[in-house]
C-alpha cells in the first residue's frame, strides 16, 4: 500500500471555493481502481489548513492518480489559491497491514 498525507494552507478568501474544488477531486479519485481512500480534513481552530489523507494499492496507483482529469484540473484550478506549498509526506501503514483489511 502506498500511504501519503498532505498538508495544504489555503488563502483565506478561497476557503469555500477550495473545498468546493476539493470535493470534485475527491469524488474523481475514489473512482480510481488504484484507490483506497481519500480523506479530507478541516482545522476548526484554523479554516484555512486542510489535511488530505491518501491511500493508493501502490505507487504506481498514487502516479495514475495524479494523472487523472479530474486531479489535474484541480491542481490547476487551486494553485493560486495556496497560501504557501502543499507538503506531501509518505507512511507505511501498520495497521490495517493490507488492502484486504481496509472497509470502504
Amino acid at each position: 500500500m502506498f500511504v501519503v498525507t498532505v498538508n495544504v494552507r489555503v488563502k483565506p478568501e478561497f476557503v469555500a471555493d477550495f473545498i468546493e474544488a476539493i470535493e470534485a477531486n475527491h469524488l474523481g479519485t475514489r473512482t480510481e481502481p488504484g484507490n483506497l481512500r481519500f480523506d479530507v480534513m478541516q482545522n476548526p481552530a484554523d479554516p484555512a489548513e486542510f489535511l488530505l489523507y491518501e491511500v493508493y494499492r501502490s505507487e504506481e496507483g498514487m502516479r495514475a492518480h495524479q494523472q487523472t482529469e479530474h486531479y489535474l484540473a484541480w491542481r490547476s484550478k487551486v494553485e493560486s489559491w495556496m497560501a504557501q506549498p502543499r507538503k506531501g509526506t509518505r507512511w507505511t501503514s501498520l495497521f490495517p497491514e493490507s488492502e484486504d483489511k481496509w472497509k470502504s
